[in-house]
């Protein structure tokens, strides 16, 4: 998607889903809505007993079982049904972390790593609920550098292993059963371990005094030379970045589906506010300023549904053929950049919107008498677990780069076509007038933009490239910003194309993707412009800036009157409007 033009129809979108889909949906949304945003006091008060019942419930419902085979109790469902119920689940934070620890961060390193015996052991019962999950990555002294770890395996005699050192910040650290676990073999090996909490020398710390999230558990996890099986090794010895990883690919993508579902749920709140608040004897709804807010909010939330679906239909097309563990794993590995992107996206594109929901509702947004303050506490996290931001922009154009070099991906060739377009005469504009076809010129422009910087980026840097970790953010931030946009425009486009379905809200959509495009073409150029001052001066940086001016050429659109379009369908329905 990077260097070719993708078909509107070459993309899944949540206009797609069809009758399974809705059913698993509402099946969550009612959960999430009559049973656990009830129960969120008594969660936050630690009543462990409940949140346990509630991970059960889940289980009954089938919430816990989309990506396990029916083999150990699963439902084999497709990755766009676990987006499905990662967004409704998204809608209680507290809850969908637990959830969330469950489901991905416990499951998926079994089912994708362990043997069949460890499945059939573990499986069932981390599905049906019987069992609580944990992911035991992180300690004090390593957070981002996860292979830094310094809790040490000690091998015996008999095969098994001794486990001593301390991990931090375990999601239902404070009542899981099961606990996956890294340690170094002999001090070198960085491995992976099944730990059971019936285990002897295993135990937790105290709960966490936290920011948000105060309704799930958070502890450090106490090995105190703990036994160990020789059976519970996961994986092979020294393999563990493997299972770490890409059990943290998958956990991103889910990550991605919470946030949206957190965002729905943020934008339908400030809707409501706005509609019934009033000031000077008007809705603040018709002021222009909260128009422009909500108007933002929902094409921020549109763009992050887009690249979502999107990039759950092209993970479910490579998987049509099985889903057995090691097709599963190839899968995680090769969308590996787009969970990136979407752990990004959607992080940041909640922390917006629940900072507008905040100053929408002014002082009341400030006080715990309303949900926004507790929504703002609880999302700040999202940009430091799966893996921070950060670390999550240097991966993207890091593997990019790795992928170009290997060959796998021409990134190379296309940055040379374009600098033989650069140096070339200009070529007439090949673009019709037709529907969204200014903003299909902004995202081809913005394709160029990018491998211009990556293989700028490239050849100034070679393999020092990594060392430059300033232009490395820059690159991701245009590298997100072409996914996100290509996805809104097409996502917009299929209906406009279709004209079947949603064809009553076939404008709408055209407004949402074109108020995003719009910002997006800005945010393009200043990361670009960044960057490549960062690489050259002099005439070679006048002639990189010319370059750019000739590659993107974006006509500002009416944004004001778009927002205004979004905004008063948003009011009007007092809930997002796609």
């Amino acid at each position: 998607w990077l260097i070719e033009e993708t078909a509107a129809d070459g993309a899944f979108t949540r206009e797609r889903l069809n009758d399974e889909h809705r059913m698993v949906l509402q099946t969550a949304q009612e959960f999430i809505d009559k049973e656990v945003a009830p129960a969120v006091e008594r969660l936050e008060a630690k009543d462990w007993a409940l949140a346990r019942s509630l991970v059960q419930r889940g289980a009954e419902l089938g919430l816990l079982a989309t990506d396990v085979p029916e083999a150990y109790g699963g439902l084999d469902l497709d990755k766009v049904s676990s987006v499905v119920v990662g967004e409704a689940i998204g809608r209680s934070a507290s809850f969908a972390t637990t959830f969330g620890a469950q489901t991905g961060l416990a499951i998926t390193p079994i089912l994708c790593f362990g043997t069949d015996e460890q499945r059939e052991r573990y499986l069932p019962r981390l599905v049906s609920g019987e069992l609580i999950g944990a992911y035991a990555l992180s300690e004090s002294g390593s957070g981002s550098d996860a292979l830094g770890a310094r809790a040490r395996a000690t091998r015996q005699a008999d095969g098994s292993y001794v486990l001593s050192g301390e991990k931090m910040w375990i999601t239902n650290g404070g009542f899981a059963d099961v606990f996956i676990v890294f340690a170094k073999v002999d001090g070198e090996l960085f491995s992976a371990f099944i730990v059971e909490r019936a285990f002897a020398g295993v135990s937790h710390g105290k709960e966490e005094h936290k920011l948000g999230l105060l309704g799930s558990s958070t502890t450090p996890l106490i090995l105190q030379d703990a036994q160990v099986p020789a059976a519970n090794l996961l994986g092979e010895v020294g393999k563990g970045h493997k299972i770490a990883f890409n059990t943290l690919n998958y956990g991103r993508l889910k990550l991605g589906a919470m946030c949206s579902g957190g965002a729905r749920l943020a934008i339908e709140e400030a809707a409501r506010y706005a509609g019934q608040r009033k000031q000077f004897g008007k809705p603040i709804a018709t002021f222009g300023a909260i128009r422009q807010k909500l108007g933002d909010m929902v094409a921020r939330e549109y763009a992050v549904e887009a690249m979502l679906y999107r990039t759950a239909g092209l993970i479910d097309a490579v998987l049509r053929d099985g889903h057995s563990p090691a097709q599963i794993l190839a899968t995680l590995e090769e969308f590996a950049i787009e969970a990136s992107i979407l752990k990004v996206a959607s992080s940041e594109a909640l922390d917006f919107i629940l900072d507008e929901n905040v100053q929408i509702h002014g002082g009341n947004g400030f006080v715990r008498d309303y949900p926004a303050e507790q929504h703002y506490r609880d999302a700040r996290v999202n940009r430091i677990f799966e893996g921070t931001n950060e670390i999550n922009r240097l991966l993207i154009p890091g593997m990019l780069a790795r992928r170009a070099l290997k060959g796998d991906l021409p990134l190379i060739p296309a940055a040379k076509k374009l600098m033989d377009e650069i140096m070339a005469p200009p070529a007439m504009d090949a673009w019709s007038d037709g529907p969204l076809d200014g903003e299909r010129r902004a995202v081809a422009a913005m394709k160029k933009v990018s491998l211009m910087v990556l293989g700028t980026a490239m050849q100034t840097y070679g393999q020092k490239l990594a060392d430059e970790q300033e232009v490395l953010l820059a690159a991701a931030d245009i590298i997100i910003e072409v996914f996100a946009s290509e996805s809104a425009l097409l996502r917009a486009l299929r209906l406009a194309d279709a004209r079947s379905g949603q064809a009553a809200n076939a404008d709408r959509h055209q407004a949402a993707a074109r108020v995003y495009v719009n910002g997006a073409a800005v945010r393009v150029e200043a990361a670009a412009k960044t960057a490549l001052a960062a690489m050259a001066d002099g005439d070679t940086l006048r002639t990189l800036l010319a370059a750019l001016r000739r590659i993107l050429k974006v006509t500002p659109v009416n944004t004001v009157a778009l927002r205004r379009q979004l905004a008063d369908a948003t009011v009007e329905r007092r809930t997002y409007p796609f």
